[in-house]
Order: C-alpha cells, then sequence, then structure tokens
C-alpha cells in the first residue's frame, strides 16, 4: 500500500498511517486503502488483534487540503459518493470481528476524532489534543458522528462539536472517548499490554463479545432483550471455544488457543 504500512507480527496486526508531511490527513486514496487493510486484518485467521497507528508528530489531521480542494467543485451525486466511502471506511473499522487499538501519539483533529472512535479501545499520549473541527470551515461532523456520540455522549458533543474547541486527552478520557492516557514514552508498552491481554482471549469469544455489545448497546432492557443475551450464553456454551475454556479452567491449564503464542 502506498500511503499505510502494513504488518503482522506475533498474531498482532498493526496498520499505520504513513503521511507525515501532510499530518497524516486522509483523502480518497488513504480511506480506500485502510477500508481494504481492515478488511484484510479481519479476515485473517493469524492477527488476534489490529493497533491503528501513525507516524510523525501527528495521529491524524482529518481531511487532505489537497482532497477537499476537489471536493469543492464536487456535484451532489459525487459527495454523495465520495461521503458514502468515508462511511464505509468507519463502518469496516468499527465493525471489524478483530479487536481494534488506536495507538494515538499525536493531535487528532476533524475526521482523525473519528478513526479514533471508531476504535474498540484508545491509547493515547498526554500531549495530545483533539478537535471537532467542521463548524469552524461551514461543514457539519456527519459520517463520524455515530461512533463519536457513543463515544462521548450527547452533552460533550454539544460543547465540542458546536464550539469547535480543542480538547485535551485528560478530557477525552474524562468524557469516554479514549481509554487511557499515558505519557509519550509509555505508549507502546501500554498498547503491547493491552494487545497481550487480546492474544490469550479464545478469538471466537471476542468475536462473539464484539458482536453482543453491538446488539445491547442503549437498547431498553425488554422481556426480548433477556430472551437475546439467555440465548447468546446458551450458545457460547455449547460451542468448541466455550467448552474448552470451561474445560481449561476447571483442569487448569491453558486453552488450546493460548499454546501457540
Amino acid at each position: 500500500m502506498t500511503h499505510l504500512i502494513v504488518e503482522v507480527a506475533n498474531h498482532v496486526g498493526r496498520i499505520t498511517l504513513n503521511r507525515p508531511e501532510v499530518r497524516n490527513a486522509f483523502n480518497d486514496d488513504v480511506i480506500a486503502e485502510l477500508t481494504q487493510a481492515f478488511k484484510d486484518m479481519g479476515a485473517n485467521s493469524e492477527v488476534r488483534c489490529i493497533v491503528l497507528a501513525a507516524e510523525g508528530s501527528a495521529f491524524c489531521a482529518g481531511a487532505d487540503l489537497n482532497w477537499m480542494r476537489r471536493m469543492a467543485d464536487y456535484s451532489h451525486d459525487e459527495n454523495l459518493s465520495d461521503a458514502g466511502k468515508l462511511a464505509t471506511m468507519l463502518h469496516t473499522i468499527a465493525s471489524c470481528p478483530k479487536p481494534t487499538v488506536a495507538q494515538v501519539q499525536g493531535d487528532a483533529y476533524a475526521g482523525g476524532t473519528g478513526l479514533v472512535a471508531a476504535c474498540d479501545m484508545v491509547v493515547v499520549a498526554d500531549t495530545a489534543q483533539f478537535c471537532v473541527s467542521e463548524v469552524k470551515i461551514g461543514l457539519i461532523p456527519a459520517t463520524i458522528s455515530p461512533y463519536l456520540i457513543r463515544a462521548m455522549g450527547v452533552r460533550a458533543a454539544q460543547r465540542y462539536w458546536l464550539t469547535a474547541e480543542r480538547f485535551s486527552a485528560l478530557d477525552a478520557k474524562a468524557m469516554g472517548l479514549v481509554s487511557e492516557v499515558v505519557t509519550i514514552d509509555a505508549l507502546q508498552a501500554t498498547v503491547d499490554k493491552l494487545c497481550k491481554a487480546l492474544c490469550l482471549a479464545s478469538p471466537d469469544a471476542i468475536r462473539a463479545t464484539k458482536k453482543l455489545i453491538e446488539s445491547v448497546v442503549e437498547k431498553p432492557i425488554t422481556p426480548e432483550l433477556i430472551a437475546h443475551t439467555v440465548k447468546e450464553i446458551a450458545v457460547a456454551r455449547t460451542i468448541p471455544a466455550g467448552r474448552e475454556g470451561v474445560q481449561a479452567f476447571l483442569q487448569k491449564r491453558a486453552p488450546s488457543w493460548t499454546l501457540q503464542n
């Protein structure tokens, strides 16, 4: 790939934005490459988890200026098609069957905050800043909004989307957008620790748990939802991964899926 570094080592897939000269801003080519990279990693049986990282001082500055200049002359239909590709990329990341970890070493602005919000876990350097800046240039954070609002909440969105203020890594953690804030020197070790934990879990259980979260989030606790959760645990107990995991626990041994790590 031209704009990404994609590698797999020790069951961890790593996708790195590699346009530091433009603060890792994305355009249509980067969007296409990210979409394909997450599809490929999601389908790779050797990969247990995926890290999204970036080269340079910024994580992602949002849309590339040259791409924005081209978009200024797009027709309505061309804009629909273009925005649809961005939405597909975000959904591909958010719905990836493998757990995803954003390793944020620098600032994330506009669409870059959407990339962060689409990942399952986010580890951020304490010097990084965030900004949902679209209203400053007369736009709205539309395609990133479902992921951002679920991560940061309505009240924070009403402030930071409307004012386009920058906010710190600690502010982002307080509102739920990020999982952990560490020094830049501790960033890699913290991400590695998360990946190690993810690689010890059953890949089948991880996949099912991600689907479970999606199926229950923000749903009212109705008899139908309770029945759904009952069905899910009943299935989990009877599939090979569930049987193996319980037997390994009772026999005080490592389950089969950890032996290769």
